[in-house]
């Protein structure tokens, strides 16, 4: 009985141990896996952290750059010298890309850059071979030309892309710097800064560049819009001061307007260009209102006008999810497997999904939601945010006609709600 107790024990002993071991290995494995998940989180997380010590030091580096010499622009002597260019804080850094906001003169502003060191950006060739007195003002244009159509797929002859610097040039008497030219080319690799700069003065829906120094440039500072935010933008600064009895008629009305001015956008980017311009990231971060509740595109980095775009597109495909770019679809040619060139979606159908559809929902509307023409403008909202079935050639009338009719429906819904 003895050797029988004894023998058991030693078995429970064995299995006790062998557990122990397993429990062991396993907390050694879970161990390894959080603390290696830790090293992965700062190597992702807070390497890119957007902190203030790190984007002074940046702007430091660029002040550092331009007193020797290596930059320049029209803003470097008031960041620099001035101290007319306060910094605020640090708004977005991803990938070396830096977002800033300043205060200018007691305007506020925002300073971007695609990379974080002036040195990151590839040099202007032509200093490289000749002499600075040797680089004319149709060189620049023509390098210029050339960077535009590499970055946006346009050629500069085209109406779309007014002359850049013309003015300049015409009115300069002496060669540009090296300083100025390295700058100018840092800039223009950049294809937001080049997106906005084009459509500087041919829309009211991008954002204005307001100055720049070396690869940072400057544009006017508005709220971007949130998902968490019950209105998507932050209306209440917008519309004024209100009584309680009228703020919720005024938050209405403000919807309306920034709904309308979303239209004339959809519009102005299908039909004023030589090009049709495609918007591929469109969420309520991406737009900003301004003060008049004129919808602003402040984000371009998914922004494509058609010969850019074609060119995304026609990818190689084994289904029709091969050909989802972001926000801009298209169809898998199963025979070529090659995805169209062709959008099959459009501006229209996506700002109807993502804000429209949030906005005209009768939660949001309200106690009027059941009038006759509030639920006709739902209906609207829900058909423009649905894929269209119809063939290609078909699709453009469809959505020409939705959007005259959404356009008529904000405008009757606006009054009704006023009355």
């Amino acid at each position: 009985m003895r050797a029988l107790g004894s023998g058991v024990c030693r078995w429970l002993g064995v299995r006790i141990c062998r557990r122990s071991t397993v429990l062991f290995v396993l907390f050694w494995l879970a161990f390894w896996i959080f603390v290696n998940g830790l090293v992965f989180m700062h190597k992702t997380i807070f390497s890119d952290f957007c902190s203030d010590d790190r984007s002074k030091r940046i702007l430091e580096r660029v002040c550092d750059e331009y007193g020797q010499g290596i930059l320049s622009g029209d803003l470097c002597e008031d960041l620099c010298i001035l101290h007319r260019v306060v910094y605020k804080r640090c708004l977005y850094y991803e990938n070396g890309k830096k977002v800033i906001e300043a205060d200018w003169q007691g305007r506020p502003i925002v300073l971007k850059s695609k990379l974080e060191n002036f040195s990151a950006y590839e040099t202007f060739g032509l200093l490289e071979y000749q002499d600075m007195h040797e680089i004319s003002p149709m060189d620049i244009v023509f390098y210029a030309a050339m960077e535009i159509k590499n970055s946006l797929g346009l050629e500069l002859k085209n109406t779309t892309v007014p002359r850049l610097w013309t003015t300049e040039l015409q009115e300069r008497t002496v060669p540009y710097t090296r300083a100025e030219l390295a700058s100018m080319w840092a800039l223009m690799q950049q294809e937001e800064y080049t997106f906005f700069r084009i459509l500087q003065d041919l829309s009211t829906h991008v954002v204005k560049v307001l100055g720049s120094c070396g690869h940072f440039y400057a544009v006017e500072y508005l709220i971007a819009g949130h998902m968490w935010h019950q209105n998507l933008f932050p209306l209440e600064g917008l519309i004024g001061p209100s009584t309680a009895i009228h703020s919720s008629r005024a938050l209405r009305e403000a919807i309306h307007k920034i709904a309308l001015s979303f239209l004339d956008m959809v519009r102005h980017f299908e039909d004023d260009f030589s090009y049709r311009l495609h918007l591929c990231d469109i969420k309520p971060e991406n737009f900003a209102v301004r003060n008049d509740l004129t919808v602003v595109a402040i984000d371009v980095d998914m922004a494509f006008f058609e010969p850019k775009m074609q060119d995304i597109l026609e990818q190689n495909c084994t289904h029709d999810e091969d050909c989802n770019f972001f926000d801009c679809v298209s169809k898998c040619d199963l025979k070529k497997n090659k995805c169209g060139s062709k959008r099959v979606n459009s501006n229209l159908q996506v700002i109807c999904d993502k804000i429209f559809r949030h906005w005209f929902s009768p939660t949001l509307i309200g106690a009027r939601a059941s009038l006759p023409l509030q639920v006709q403008l739902q209906r609207a909202v829900q058909k423009c945010a649905e894929p269209s079935l119809e063939e290609l050639e078909k699709r453009s009338a469809q959505q020409e006609q939705l959007l005259s009719q959404l356009y008529q429906l904000l405008q009757d819904s606006k009054r009704q709600l006023n009355e």
